[in-house]
């Protein structure tokens, strides 16, 4: 037998108790898990709880897991409109918190939220949607900047990833993708659950860059139910683009670690043809579209080349240090 028709028949039998609470007529409830740490986030933090409570959508539960910071624990704490707010012990990273909360949460689907996002109205309606009319399970949707300060000239949208947004290339209509980003990310509870959530040793941490935690979960959720990602464009959050993330400092540094690692995952026995496409798309399309006279594409350009080498520079030192 296959790994494909195993895992169709591992989520058939996975799914049967899911699928009957969405067809027993009433609304699905979503889970919202947002994770929060630092004490300057708060006012941010606090915007993006009143988006996430104008939803259309209404039948939900807000769970938030501070990281380890009892003093904004207790701030939050004063919030009633929170269902739960789970305070760790010590600062365990960003996976870990995902998993405490989702330990906690009693949705029939389980979306990840940050706390630096502010979701469009309809965000979880067409969350819902994809659920209801596409058979998915799990679903994403677009993340557009939001810019704090000025939109950067210099910064080719291609690796708007960078920055926690969508980035260009992205597919333009409702299709099944392996990965969107944890702004605006939900999956079936009972198949995050099964695949025992985010691995603990990616995602943030103090100051570790170790990245591609969605990426990991989701291949991993691919491989084990021959299913990705539902992205549904017309679900949309904002995520908010701050000053210093724009500093060319930190760009360089989150390419490398994305780079890094992308190797990391290779080596887990994981994908990464979607990375093969996408510098393929620079090489053949990005970059040929901006050989022309005009000093901002010949700006992106030259980031164009930076980055991708920050990128490959991640890679091949885990390569070679591995």
């Amino acid at each position: 037998m296959n790994a494909r028709i195993r895992a169709d028949m591992s989520y058939s039998r996975l799914s049967e108790k899911v699928i009957d609470k969405i067809t027993d007529g009433g609304p699905m409830l979503i889970s919202i898990i947002i994770c929060t740490y630092l004490n300057q986030r708060y006012p941010d933090f606090s915007e993006a709880i009143n988006s996430l409570l104008t939803q259309n959508y209404k039948n939900t539960e807000m769970i938030v897991v501070v990281d380890g910071n009892r003093e904004l624990y207790e701030k939050i704490s004063k919030n009633k409109n929170i269902d739960k707010i789970i305070l760790n012990d010590r600062n365990v990273g960003l996976s870990e918190s995902r998993n405490r909360g989702m330990e906690e949460a009693n949705g029939e689907v389980i979306a990840f939220f940050d706390d630096d996002a502010v979701a469009d109205g309809n965000w979880l309606e067409e969350i819902v949607r994809m659920y209801q009319e596409e058979g998915a399970i799990a679903v994403g949707g677009k993340l557009l900047p939001k810019w704090v300060t000025k939109k950067p000239k210099f910064l080719p949208e291609e690796y708007y990833w960078l920055i926690g947004a969508t980035h260009k290339g992205f597919p333009e209509e409702i299709t099944e993708v392996r990965n969107t980003f944890g702004s605006n990310i939900s999956f079936k509870a009972d198949v995050i659950k099964a695949l025992n959530g985010f691995r603990g040793e990616m995602g943030v941490k103090g100051k570790g860059l170790l990245q591609g935690e969605e990426t990991e979960l989701c291949d991993r959720m691919r491989n084990e139910f021959g299913k990705g990602v539902i992205y549904n464009p017309e679900a949309v959050v904002y995520h908010k683009v701050f000053p210093e993330r724009l500093q060319i400092k930190f760009l360089l540094k989150r390419a490398f670690w994305q780079g890094y690692s992308k190797r990391m995952m290779e080596e887990l026995g994981y994908s990464i043809d979607e990375e093969s496409d996408f510098a393929r798309n620079l090489i053949f399309k990005s970059i040929p579209k901006r050989l022309k006279p005009s000093s901002t594409d010949l700006l992106q350009l030259v980031f164009l080349g930076i980055l991708t080498m920050a990128t490959a520079g991640g890679y091949f030192f885990r390569r070679f240090k591995s």
